[in-house]
């Protein structure tokens, strides 16, 4: 793998630079997205026993102690549930924009990376075909071990990028369902919040 690595040219360090930015950023969404996840179930049903034992108050202070977009939403309605249900739903709104934000950040560069990889990969393998003419010419002979050998160094460039752009665009899109599986607990959960704010109110 080294062997190819050297034998593919300059063009091949950008590519592994876009590898490393791809895996740095990887591990990092993978931490917090890892740390975003709760079980919404169980805190959901541990904020409606405390809003009916100690009401919002009570509420509030599971939130404070659960970390992760489903409490940090919540957290910003209870706060607003004194001014009534159309700002409790304002608040949870802002909050989430706020939260999607977060959850999403990092992954366009993902992207970039996807998109760049295989460009730098077409771009050495350019270069290494004009590189390979070159080699013809100076030797003024097409053999087969010159062409051969010349497009077999330039096409490794694409191969890497290729490679790479496959790497990234797997995790890209295993960030991308973590996402919207947020988004989907975020939604839900704000829906049933609102709900039992409703029905407190109505007492």
């Amino acid at each position: 793998m080294i062997e190819m690595f050297v034998d593919g040219g300059g063009m091949m360090w950008p590519i592994l630079i876009c590898l490393i930015i791809g895996l740095a950023i990887s591990i990092e969404r993978l931490w917090t997205l890892s740390r975003a996840s709760i079980n919404t179930r169980s805190f959901m049903s541990k904020i409606q026993t405390a809003m009916k034992e100690g009401g919002v108050k009570a509420a509030a202070e599971v939130c404070e102690n659960t970390r992760g977009p489903v409490a940090s939403i919540l957290s910003a309605g209870i706060q607003k549930s004194d001014h009534g249900i159309e700002a409790v739903e304002k608040a949870i709104v802002s909050a989430g924009s706020i939260e999607m934000a977060f959850l999403e950040r990092g992954l366009i560069w993902l992207a970039t990376v996807v998109s760049v990889a295989p460009m730098l990969g077409f771009t050495g393998t350019v270069w290494g075909m004009i590189l390979a003419f070159k080699d013809i010419e100076a030797a003024n002979d097409i053999t087969p071990s010159i062409v051969a050998g010349g497009i077999s160094v330039a096409l490794l460039t694409t191969l890497f990028g290729l490679i790479v752009a496959m790497i990234i665009q797997t995790l890209h899109n295993y960030f991308v369902s973590r996402v919207d599986s947020l988004v989907i607990d975020m939604e839900e959960s704000s829906v049933e919040f609102v709900d039992s704010l409703i029905e407190i109110n109505k007492k």
